[in-house]
């Protein structure tokens, strides 16, 4: 009944709440602790689009664990697929987008700079759009540099260290052990162009690939 309000933030901030139990219930049914000594750092710094590296299913459930309220994600469609997952994060009012149809995608995303510009909420994203099977970053997508050119928030990007040990990729299989988050300084996306997406998806690639080596 609750995932059936019409109102979208207020679905999206009980879908925070929830993911703030049903997050961390897995990452210890899997044999995860999480390491995040910049929780409050990380709750003290919306609004703003948060961007992560994305190397595990477990990826995820730490997202939602700790994502600050009013934080709204951005995935792939094929996420709603997810039996009982998937349905609650697209009715908790996420974004789903269609990788395949560019025009839909911006269109989605568009919209959604709008509604989180209009509700002062932050948006979550992975900007390499699938998992790194080896923990190393992948190429990333444009998405996030598009949303902070339309809505001005700043880009906050957030590593998971190790989670790709814990729940590799593409497996079943779980190894008991630390996931350690960290959070870097904002990045000010107030002077970034369209003229320069290229540079600024560079910009941000390098500064989270530095952390993770």
């Amino acid at each position: 009944m609750i995932l059936a309000l019409p109102f979208r933030t207020l679905r999206i901030r009980i879908g925070n709440f929830c993911g703030k139990m049903i997050g961390p219930f897995i990452t210890r049914i899997v044999g995860t602790k999480l390491i995040n000594p910049d929780g409050q750092k990380l709750r003290d710094s919306g609004p703003a689009i948060y961007v992560t590296n994305h190397t595990s299913a477990l990826d995820i459930f730490i997202s939602i664990a700790i994502c600050p309220y009013g934080g709204c994600g951005v995935g792939k469609k094929e996420v709603v697929r997810i039996p009982f997952f998937g349905w609650c994060y697209w009715l908790s009012g996420h974004l789903l987008i269609d990788r395949k149809n560019r025009e839909k995608a911006v269109a989605s995303m568009n919209k959604l700079s709008k509604f989180v510009n209009d509700k002062k909420l932050s948006i979550w994203i992975w900007p390499e759009g699938t998992r790194s099977r080896d923990g190393k970053l992948i190429p990333f997508k444009k998405g996030f540099v598009h949303l902070a050119l339309a809505t001005g928030l700043p880009i906050i990007p957030v590593i998971f260290h190790g989670a790709h040990k814990r729940w590799p990729a593409k497996t079943m299989q779980f190894y008991p052990g630390e996931v350690r988050v960290e959070v870097l300084e904002p990045i000010p996306t107030d002077s970034w162009s369209k003229d320069t997406i290229d540079d600024h998806v560079t910009e941000v690639r390098k500064i989270m690939g530095l952390a993770l080596s």
